[in-house]
């Protein structure tokens, strides 16, 4: 079926093949659209329910196959009718079933949000791979901004999933010929191995942005903190994948139009 040319959320027109594609969603009534939403917003809350355990497991070097969810407190064994995603913790009212402490509401947010990037993914690049890659991306680096968020560190099991996927991805775009916003196989083997292409971007873009989120509202609320306890101020750690991975985001989808951009505007000629 030959490609279809669409014009998708990262600003450069991109050909996608499917049967379903970001054009025919716009046509479609608001319910329909929904209806077909909803199997692809279950899968990326399922996602997000095995994230939750990466999360949670990979910075303590702990294996995300076995043993089965449990727990953190009482380490009682979760149940499968208390492990589905969204509805179990709304059904418990965020408490443990066995010793009635609180569940934290990470869970269900973090699952919330999985879903919800899946079906955004969907919706801008249509029922094609680069969506698939695109919400597996997206996942990551979800997963790997909370996990520096909550203990400053990047768990090796996100870096290499990540790269796995990334080459897995990229050999079998090639043999399915979909323009990408990704990398090429060999410039992606190169990039795992030197820096990819877009890689400096996607640092200065994450040291700007954490830098002034710092110096506007965590320094400040930082500094109150510390006279509050009568201590002396020092200036918080930063945890920069926080800000590099929704970087590494924005540098796939726009990263081709803002380089574009500054060249334009610092070479005119």
């Amino acid at each position: 079926m030959p490609g279809l040319q669409i014009q998708t959320t990262a600003l450069d027109p991109i050909n996608e093949a499917g049967g379903m594609t970001h054009g025919l969603f716009a046509q479609l009534p608001l319910g329909d659209t929904l209806v077909l939403c909803l199997p692809i917003f279950l899968v990326g809350v399922s996602v997000g329910s095995f994230l939750n355990v990466c999360i949670a497991r990979w910075p303590l070097a702990l294996s995300v196959v076995s043993p089965r969810s449990r727990c953190p407190r009482c380490e009682r064994p979760i149940a499968s009718r208390e492990n589905i995603p969204l509805v179990s913790w709304l059904m418990l009212r965020g408490k443990c079933a066995g010793c009635a402490l609180p569940i934290s509401v990470q869970y269900p947010l973090v699952e919330l949000l999985v879903g919800l990037a899946w079906v955004a993914a969907y919706l801008a690049f249509g029922v094609s791979f680069e969506a698939l890659r695109v919400a597996l991306f997206a996942t990551v680096l979800f997963g790997i901004a909370i996990t520096d968020a909550k203990h400053y560190l990047i768990p090796d099991g996100f870096t290499v999933s990540g790269l796995i996927m990334v080459l897995l991805c990229a050999t079998v775009n090639l043999f399915l010929g979909e323009t990408s916003h990704f990398a090429p196989l060999w410039p992606a083997v190169l990039g795992a191995c030197v820096g990819a292409e877009r890689s400096l971007l996607t640092i200065v873009m994450g040291a700007f942005v954490g830098s002034v989120t710092f110096l506007l509202f965590v320094a400040p609320i930082a500094k109150v903190r510390a006279r509050r306890r009568g201590e002396a101020f020092a200036f918080p750690e930063v945890p920069f994948g926080v800000f590099l991975a929704p970087a590494a985001l924005l540098t796939l989808l726009w990263g081709d139009a803002l380089i574009a951009w500054y060249l334009l505007r610092t070479f005119p000629s």
